[in-house]
């Protein structure tokens, strides 16, 4: 397999479920009588807890003190502030001192205005029974906004709603997973069929010779190819602020070219005709240098605005889906014995990444959770997940959008065996699709156990640990029961050593063409 492939596993693998949702989170509601404007708070609800609901939160007048950091109470008039809000500068003291010296002016709650990232108030254990009215933090940018809304006499409101651990992104999540798990095994079985058939006109040595595709047929390469991904995963944790911007130059490549080939074979299964030119004695195709162009352009546009929550998630998600459909196409495993191999590896890949590094790490987050998320919670994020919004999570939303991932790997990892599951229906001429339907189903089915476990307990889970054991475990069920688990498990020889030796083929069947890609 090429480096640019082993690249791109490694780091498609290693991201599992996360749902990211912080829970100090509030609401700062502002009116004036007619207008209305909600604005993100940051507070430490174990702290200065706040009321739940907008009816039970008290409302206070707003006092403008962003002259002043309030360290100390020199030219500030109790009269000014007694009984109401204040909102005030960020910096040079600490926030326990500020909110004591806005109790004694006589103020009922602070708004500290922050130029920087938001971050949870906290201080020493001994000054949290100092702090009697609610604290919070918010951007000053937003107040500024707010000021240009609605000028003098604000009226404001906090109030931290609950937000429910249900979401239905996660269904999204799991159609977006399903999708395209099928279809990359569909799409798998058609290129098988057009093999067979090729090979059964006369074709099939010369398209070997030329095929692109990349077969995994030895443990020993599968076994390499796993180090290979443990030792980018430890890169990315020691060197990421360097490696991510790597990834996403690879990321553009590698889905604008998969993104050709996925319009590309659409444009071919509606028959879209193409018109061809000459230059220099080689022909163009007009719809190839359309495609290309558009692909590109989409890779690009992704590139530039990948910060842009609001709405670039779903084109790195179409973007997403066209490299894992692509990639499902391209890598053929080549019977189940390599199939059981490389997914039980990354399945205990997995795990340990997960559940274990957080002993070895010095904050005791696991690697992959720190490379999912990236160290800085405001800066790069790699791009190898499919990401959906929160869609409940309104208070949150105002923070900044929260998104709930499913790494690549998660889906391209069983494709593999799904799609291996979908040729052999072929090879064994079974008309009912049962090793693809059945396969996908345990997919479906380890998905929907994922998610739960992830609800139940409140943290991210490695999906591979549900993935791997119910689609494995289905096919080779599936494989005893018609009574074809030796075919199944052997499936076929995909290295030629040479023009004139055929590879074998279950039952003693010769065909270079079985488990090579379109």
């Amino acid at each position: 397999m090429e480096a640019k492939g082993a690249l791109g596993v490694a780091l498609l693998s290693v991201i599992s479920l996360i749902s990211q949702v912080n829970c100090q989170e509030a609401v700062l509601h502002i009116s004036n009588g007619s207008l209305v404007r909600d604005y993100c708070l940051v507070f430490n609800h174990s702290w200065t807890p706040l009321e739940e609901t907008l009816d039970k939160a008290t409302t206070y007048k707003l006092v403008n003190l962003t002259s002043t950091v309030l360290c100390d109470d020199s030219g500030v008039r109790p009269e000014v502030v007694q009984g109401k809000a204040l909102v005030v500068m960020r910096g040079e003291c600490g926030f326990s001192q500020k909110a004591i010296i806005a109790q004694k002016l006589g103020a009922k709650a602070l708004l500290i205005a922050s130029n920087t990232t938001l971050v949870t108030p906290s201080a020493n254990e001994s000054e949290y029974p100092k702090v009697l009215i609610p604290l919070a933090l918010m951007r000053y940018r937003d107040f500024l906004s707010a000021e240009r809304v609605f000028g003098e006499g604000m009226e404001v409101k906090l109030y931290a709603p609950q937000y429910s651990k249900i979401d239905l992104n996660i269904v999204v999540l799991l159609l977006i997973a399903i999708a395209t798990v099928a279809l990359g095994g569909l799409w798998s079985r058609a290129c098988e069929r057009e093999r067979l058939k090729s090979f059964a006109a006369g074709g099939g040595a010369e398209e070997h010779k030329t095929d692109s595709s990349r077969v995994l047929y030895s443990p020993l390469n599968i076994i390499i190819f796993v180090i290979v991904m443990c030792g980018m995963l430890v890169l990315m944790y020691f060197f990421y602020n360097v490696l991510v911007y790597i990834i996403i130059a690879i990321f553009c490549f590698a889905t604008a070219s998969a993104l050709f080939s996925c319009l590309d074979a659409v444009l071919d299964l509606i028959r879209c005709g193409t018109l061809s030119f000459s230059v220099y004695n080689k022909n163009l195709s007009v719809r190839s240098i359309l495609l290309a162009a558009v692909c590109i352009t989409v890779a690009v546009i992704w590139g530039v605005y990948r910060n842009e929550d609001r709405w670039i998630w779903i084109l790195q998600n179409l973007l997403g889906i066209a490299f894992c459909l692509n990639f499902m196409k391209t890598i053929t495993l080549s019977n189940f014995k390599i199939c059981v191999i490389l997914l039980s590896l990354l399945l205990l890949y997995d795990v340990f990444f997960v559940f274990i590094t957080p002993f070895f790490t010095k904050n005791g987050v696991s690697i992959m959770v720190q490379v999912a998320l990236g160290p800085d919670a405001s800066g790069e994020k790699i791009p190898v997940v499919m990401r959906v919004p929160r869609f409940s999570a309104w208070t949150q939303n105002l923070c900044g959008l929260q998104f709930s991932i499913l790494g690549y790997g998660d889906i391209i990892v069983p494709g593999l065996l799904v799609a291996y599951c979908s040729r052999f229906d072929i090879w064994v001429n079974s008309r009912k699709n049962v090793y693809f339907i059945s396969c996908v189903f345990a997919y479906l089915l380890g998905l929907v156990l994922t998610f739960a476990v992830m609800l139940l307990s409140g943290m991210g889970q490695p999906a591979l640990l549900y993935l791997v054991p119910f689609t494995l475990i289905t096919s080779a069920v599936v494989a005893g029961c018609r009574g074809e688990m030796r075919q199944f498990w052997t499936g076929t020889t995909y290295e030629v050593l040479d023009s004139s030796r055929e590879p074998l083929l279950p039952e003693g069947r010769t065909d270079r063409s079985i488990g090579e890609s379109c």
